[in-house]
């Protein structure tokens, strides 16, 4: 950037000669009320080093160059730097040398390094009496009220105060390769998880783990009275150690420093006080591996999984990892699974200001509006979180929960008719061998070991989303859409001890345990009512005590595949034929109609004619159906 010495007139201040960015002189000019003669150029890299003393106190200070945050879009190109107040000062104060200065206590008011002003607020009234003395001192070009960005404090909607303080820091140099090994070490799901966390160790040096608040767990550091300087070693920190394990680390608070410290200190001729800084909270949980996980026998370190949002990468992932490396060598954790957060029905996060929040009782037990207030039960609860892929963020509201409760209410429909169509059905007893069965039960019973093969690679791979939609699909296009509309003639009319009628109900009791077992973990309360209601004896009282899903390898029948995915798009094409002729009023039921099928394939004409006409042939139509070539 380039600037100007220009010369002023006395009624603006008691400087001749100004300093300022040359392109802002004529705006300057106009903001100050009078003309500005430029006298000289310079380039700003030339102004670095250059010394000037204070306008209000006995000080030398020098010119350094800042960074993107110097512009000409208002001011006078020039700003001042506070390395103990901003990041951005702070680091080119770190550049240049500069001491780091940061006269506000913790209430926010002026210490004794801000001399005169000492004791006022620098949110109340420091501001007006640095002004008036300024003025005072005829150092003042121009007071205006401008709009700004200015960070706030979200919970108290106050202003920030931002400034250097000493800290306590763990470098973590030593072992960020380490870090960086067992990270990789580690399953992430999703997977980018693991792009998240590596650059936040990689770019690391060192973590900050003090704090200071009225409430943790407190730094156990001694200061010398005289010197300031710490105490803080083995022999303090096994002492206090040993107190917190008899008091907890309330006696830090509640105990003077000579009961805290060991006997060799107490009378050393020396005088301390206790620190009032506490640990970071994330160095707390970071380390409940080794407080939790290694002290408890049913527990194992490293746990098999970390559950939390993506925002814990920064936080007790990261906090975990390297407490763990650092002591050990080794992740806290063999798998990391992350979720997103949840959002209303409009993707807006939830507040209470915006009023937008669903609480999970509600849900629950119904009330506050939830239009109408309806109750939906935990199963619904359950099943949304099921539903949802939550490596992103997550919408909740009214009305995604009562699309859900459709999509159990159409589980719970196919169990019942499951459940109407085994009433005198025995599986010890009634049961028909798999060699007897129809090919369209062994087809089915084939889907069963592809779908719940499938269910439960969605659980082992934490994919809920793919249990829920699997399961949907199941319920509806395998069972009341196909199967069960084909099989309702064998189990209505046939005798009831027939072979055609028990074939189909060996294949719905596989079908409706299976189904129990399956949604057990997210619908737990129908899964255990099917259960309750199985009209036939079972080797366990719950279905939480029955076991996951048996699937018997001779069901696995991948080469009747082809042909019955063929019977399955005729069956849609002749089903689209009949929901015209019923608009077009030709016919009123389907029993009505008869279906005359073409088949020019006579490879499948065949396999079709040698069906058993009254069990597979009504895959195709509800009713009669001749096959020509």
């Amino acid at each position: 950037m380039t600037y100007a010495v220009v010369e002023t007139e006395a009624s603006v201040c008691q400087f001749k000669y100004l300093i300022v960015a040359k392109d802002l002189v004529e705006k300057l000019s106009e903001t100050f009320g009078v003309n500005l003669s430029v006298k000289a150029t310079i380039l700003g890299k030339d102004l670095e080093h250059t010394a000037y003393r204070h306008p209000l106190y006995d000080r030398i200070s020098e010119i350094v160059i800042g960074g993107d945050y110097v512009t000409t879009e208002s001011g006078t190109g020039l700003v001042h730097t506070a390395p103990g107040h901003g990041q951005e000062d702070y680091l080119v104060g770190q550049r240049y040398g500069l001491p780091i200065l940061a006269p506000v206590d913790d209430k926010g008011n002026l210490t004794q390094e801000a001399g005169q002003f000492a004791g006022l607020n620098v949110l109340k009234d420091a501001n007006e009496a640095i002004i008036k003395e300024l003025q005072e001192k005829g150092a003042l070009l121009k007071e205006e009220a401008y709009v700004h960005k200015y960070p706030y404090d979200w919970r108290t909607k106050k202003p920030t105060i931002f400034r250097a303080t000493e800290q306590w820091f763990a470098s973590v140099e030593g072992f960020r390769d380490d870090a960086l090994k067992a990270i990789a070490s580690v399953k992430w799901v999703p997977p980018q998880g693991e792009n998240r966390i590596t650059p936040m160790v990689a770019d690391r040096s060192d973590w900050c783990i003090s704090r200071q608040r009225s409430w943790g767990v407190p730094i156990p550091v001694f200061y010398d009275e005289e010197t300031n300087e710490p105490l803080l070693n083995e022999e303090t920190i096994n002492h206090v150690q040993n107190i917190f394990s008899q008091q907890g680390s309330d006696a830090w608070w509640e105990l003077s420093a000579e009961k805290l410290l060991p006997e060799t200190y107490r009378n050393n001729g020396r005088k301390y006080r206790k620190g009032t800084d506490t640990m970071d909270v994330w160095f707390d949980s970071g380390s409940s591996w080794a407080a939790v996980a290694k002290q408890r026998e049913e527990l194992k370190y490293p746990a098999d999984i970390y559950l939390e949002g993506s925002d814990q990468h920064r936080g007790w992932f990261q906090s975990s990892l390297l407490t763990s490396v650092a002591t050990n060598g080794i992740a806290p954790y063999k798998m990391v699974l992350t979720h997103g957060f949840i959002v209303d029905e409009q993707g807006r996060k939830m507040s209470k200001s915006l009023g937008n929040g669903v609480e999970p009782s509600v849900i629950i037990e119904g009330g506050k509006n939830l239009q109408k207030e309806p109750s939906y039960g935990a199963d619904i609860l359950r099943l949304w979180v099921s539903s949802v892929d939550y490596s992103s963020d997550i919408r909740l509201g009214p009305n995604i929960l009562k699309q859900l409760n459709e999509a159990r209410g159409k589980i719970r429909n196919t169990a019942k008719f499951l459940l109407g169509n085994l009433h005198d059905f025995d599986p010890v007893k009634d049961a028909i061998p798999y060699e007897q069965l129809p090919e369209l039960d062994r087809y089915i019973l084939h889907r069963i070991t592809e779908v719940f093969a499938e269910v439960t690679e969605a659980f082992e791979s934490f994919q809920f989303f793919r249990f829920f939609q699997t399961m949907q699909n199941f319920c509806v296009v395998d069972l009341s859409n196909f199967y069960l509309d084909i099989a309702k003639d064998r189990l209505y009319i046939s005798d009831l001890k027939s072979v055609r009628r028990r074939s189909c109900q060996t294949v719905l009791a596989v079908a409706l345990e299976s189904l129990a077992k399956a949604i057990a973990p997210v619908l737990c309360h129908l899964a255990e009512d099917i259960w309750q209601f199985l009209p036939y004896k079972t080797f366990h009282k719950s279905v939480f005590e029955s076991g996951w899903i048996e699937i018997k390898s001779e069901w696995k029948k991948p080469e009747l595949v082809p042909f019955w995915t063929q019977v399955r798009q005729i069956r849609t094409e002749v089903n689209k034929v009949m929901e015209q002729a019923r608009t077009d009023k030709a016919i009123g039921a389907s029993l009505d109609a008869k279906v005359l099928l073409f088949v020019s394939d006579e490879a499948l004409r065949k396999r079709l004619e040698s069906l058993n006409p009254s069990d597979s042939l009504s895959a195709i139509a509800s009713m009669s159906c001749d096959i020509f070539s």
